[in-house]
């Protein structure tokens, strides 16, 4: 096969009247003459000049926008404005053809939903071309930072038993047959009879399977999709996504708060470091989003000036209970201008109360501590009743501007008796739950972990408003296409 070189490689040389074979896909051809093409390498295109006088008519009809094509000629300078080279072509190739009535993307702006409707199509958009090279390197930033820091990535099972989060919103997993469901005496589904032996899901978290690792590991991390059943349509949530899980043994809550904020600079450095092209060309694009919108309703910075900012700031830590009272006394607060008011301790807080303290009083990523027992999962560690008697466990939610709640961790429960009676209190079956009960029967000592959602951490970087924008192809209620 004809060895290629790829655009981007082109585009900086400088070793003109050689010969190059390029391959990529049409974006436009003007006057039977110039081809803008593109071979994914890049979000630029290189400009490829036909002499149509030499080429068959048959051949120019079908350089058509979307088509497949393969050119070899001279790379020369170009005189043309907005591209320093050219290739000036000898012959041109047809690869794949593509029908210009019915190719959907056109050399025009197409609006996101209608390239959600064409997501295998829309990767081939400057949008998308973007934005995933964003989502690759972020990936790629969240394995090299653990395997520097000497952690173990640990593949954790994408099917359960068990609830991790104690929500019930899972994805049962069945190879029973839903027309002849066999049943149990009392009528309920007799999963003895499934492939299993028992009721499964799909995954909501790898977190309790991650423990069981750390305790032997000292430091692991998981990174796989998980999934929820929640019936959810906001520009937040997807049914399927992936999670960063990391379990660090002998560590504590402030061990894991420094964790997750140098992780985080870590890779939105990697992102401005090896993305510039990308992050450029989204910065821009958020930018004229933003000049649409009423005046009060434009981003304080562009995005580029937002990572930076994440980057020069240390994240501002404080407790629920300091945010409850800063949240009491705000304004929003006081003209009852939330949507759901802070009245008392205990409530839990709403996206629009978290983007207020990363956005309105902090201006900065917030670390919240220390939450009402009530609220959070039977796993956390218990802390000791506060002056007022009240209940709280070591946990944290990092908020960011823009997302809100970003991350999700805390300090885990460790002691036997404290563990097992909270499962009791919310009515946790031990027996089901044995194996893990079983790292604090054996060996057990202080662990803190949390999670974080990649594509809301793909959402911030690259400045994308909907969540199903930064996934290729997106799971949520009543859509499961491509």
């Amino acid at each position: 096969m004809i060895k290629r070189q790829q655009i981007k490689d082109l585009l900086k040389s400088t070793a003109f009247s050689t010969e190059v074979t390029v391959m990529g896909w049409v974006k436009t051809f003007r006057n039977n003459q110039f081809i803008a093409l593109n071979d994914g390498s890049c979000m630029s295109n290189i400009q490829v000049v036909v002499d149509f006088n030499n080429l068959p008519e048959e051949l120019l009809k079908r350089i058509t926008t979307g088509a497949a094509i393969s050119a070899t000629g001279q790379l020369v300078e170009s005189l043309g404005k907005g591209q320093s080279v050219e290739i000036k072509a000898t012959t041109v190739e047809i690869l794949g053809d593509s029908d210009p009535e019915k190719f959907p993307l056109q050399p025009k702006k197409h609006s996101l939903e209608f390239l959600r409707e064409i997501a295998h199509l829309r990767f081939r958009t400057n949008t998308f071309n973007a934005v995933f090279k964003v989502r690759h390197a972020l990936a790629f930033a969240i394995h090299q930072f653990y395997n520097e820091r000497g952690f173990v990535y640990m593949h954790t099972p994408v099917i359960t038993a068990s609830d991790a989060e104690g929500a019930g919103e899972m994805f049962k997993v069945t190879a029973l047959d839903f027309d002849n469901t066999p049943r149990t005496e009392d009528g309920k589904v007799d999963y003895s009879a499934d492939f299993f032996g028992r009721a499964t899901n799909l995954t909501v978290s790898g977190q309790l399977e991650g423990e069981l690792a750390a305790m032997a590991f000292g430091q692991i991390y998981t990174f796989g999709p998980t999934f929820r059943a929640e019936n959810s349509n906001t520009t937040r949530h997807l049914a399927e996504f992936w999670m960063i899980e990391p379990e660090v043994a002998f560590a504590d809550l402030e061990d894991n708060m420094q964790l997750a904020e140098d992780m985080m600079k870590y890779v939105i450095k990697y992102a401005l470091d090896n993305c510039k092209e990308e992050l450029e060309f989204l910065n821009s694009r958020l930018a004229e989003e933003d000049k649409q919108k009423p005046q009060n309703e434009r981003s304080e910075f562009t995005l580029l000036e937002k990572l930076d900012f994440c980057l020069a700031n240390d994240f501002e830590r404080l407790t629920y209970t300091e945010a409850i009272r800063i949240l009491k006394s705000s304004k929003p607060n006081q003209k009852k201008q939330f949507k759901y008011l802070i009245d008392e301790w205990g409530a839990d807080l709403q996206s629009e109360h978290e983007r207020y303290l990363v956005e309105k009083h902090f201006k900065k990523p917030v670390i919240l501590t220390d939450y009402p027992a009530d609220i959070k999962s039977f796993y956390m560690r218990q802390n000791e009743p506060d002056a007022e008697g009240r209940k709280t466990v070591a946990a944290m939610d990092i908020l960011f501007p823009g997302i809100g709640e970003m991350i999700g961790g805390s300090q885990r429960e460790e002691r036997l008796d404290r563990l097992t009676k909270r499962m009791d209190d919310l009515g946790i079956p031990q027996d089901e739950l044995w194996w893990y009960l079983d790292t604090r029967r054996f060996g057990s000592a202080p662990h803190s972990g949390f999670g974080l959602g990649f594509e809301r951490l793909v959402l911030f970087v690259t400045g994308m408003t909907n969540i199903r924008d930064v996934i290729a192809f997106p799971r949520y209620p009543k859509n499961a296409e491509f």
